[in-house]
């Protein structure tokens, strides 16, 4: 899952034809070139900035952190989120190609549940005085950790112990009785770790960010070594959706980073490989429900 929120600083980018180094104007596929060469420097300091801030369309705190080194193949971020006020607006959550486990404590009971990888935005409201405390898996990492098929949990949110039994229930109160619940949900996570991720997961994420034009499943098909049918089968299962669609989740994920990090829209869309900015306006609506500069 992915958390809705505005940044408060905003960082240079090429314009529309680009500049370089020393300010003077470059090719668009220069300013490209420049947009990508900068893209993990930028999405290092958006990183930063989230752990330090409230969310200023949903009035709660929500802390990001990355996991330790022994986990760093199969999770991509530790998260706890507080809520507020009753009555604040629900988060958006958007599509990642990934996903979640979520110990949560509402005040009344305690529970810990998978979110599986969603299609469409999710609206997830948080009352007072609860708290959420969260592992989001690497994509292509979730379903060798969960023992499961991530297809069959798309767009679901599933009681761990539907999936762990008794396992679940011991991890629940863990977490419920440590003073650091993100280190005791990561601790026991990697407990449950027996075997590294899926090369073939990792190397087809990797393709489909990047690709654009037509022909992209074929394509990547032959990039990883695979055939189309295969490609489709080991997508259903590492992230829960057709290579299609996660293309599709993917390019808008690495859209929504650029942007956050200050790129222009036009650069953006042009970067990431939509035919043009109503493209990627089209394709936000569809997965956030909401227009891309209400994600920013």
């Amino acid at each position: 899952m992915s958390e809705e929120g505005h940044l408060e600083r905003r960082l240079p980018v090429p314009s529309e034809g680009g500049y370089d180094a020393t300010g003077l104007p470059t090719p668009v596929g220069a300013a490209a070139a420049a947009l990508d060469v900068t893209e993990r420097s930028r999405e290092r300091r958006v990183r930063d900035a989230k752990s330090r801030r409230t969310l200023a369309s949903d009035p709660v705190t929500y802390r990001e952190s990355s996991p330790p080194p022994e986990l760093c193949d199969h999770v991509a971020a530790l998260w706890v989120r507080d809520g507020t006020p009753n009555g604040s607006p629900p988060l958006r959550v958007v599509p990642d190609g990934s996903a979640d486990i979520i110990w949560c404590d509402d005040g009344r009971t305690v529970t810990t549940f998978t979110a599986g990888p969603d299609t469409e935005a999710q609206l997830a409201p948080l009352a007072e005085g609860s708290r959420m405390v969260g592992i989001r898996f690497a994509p292509g990492a979730a379903d060798t950790v969960l023992g499961i098929p991530l297809d069959a949990l798309r767009d679901q949110r599933v009681p761990l112990g539907e999936l762990w039994g008794g396992v679940a229930e011991e991890l629940t109160e863990r977490v419920a009785l440590s003073n650091q619940p993100e280190a005791a949900l990561a601790t026991a996570i990697q407990e449950r770790i027996t075997e590294a991720p899926d090369p073939t997961a990792a190397a087809i994420a990797r393709q489909l960010e990047f690709a654009a034009g037509p022909g992209v499943v074929s394509g990547v098909a032959d990039d990883v070594g695979v055939s189309e049918r295969q490609l489709q089968r080991r997508c259903r299962s590492a992230f829960g959706y057709g290579p299609k669609t996660l293309h599709k989740v993917l390019r808008f994920q690495r859209a929504l980073r650029l942007a956050r990090a200050g790129g222009r829209l036009a650069d953006v869309a042009a970067v990431v490989g939509y035919a043009d900015q109503a493209h990627m306006a089209r394709d936000t609506r569809r997965l956030a429900g909401v227009p891309l500069t209400d994600l920013l």
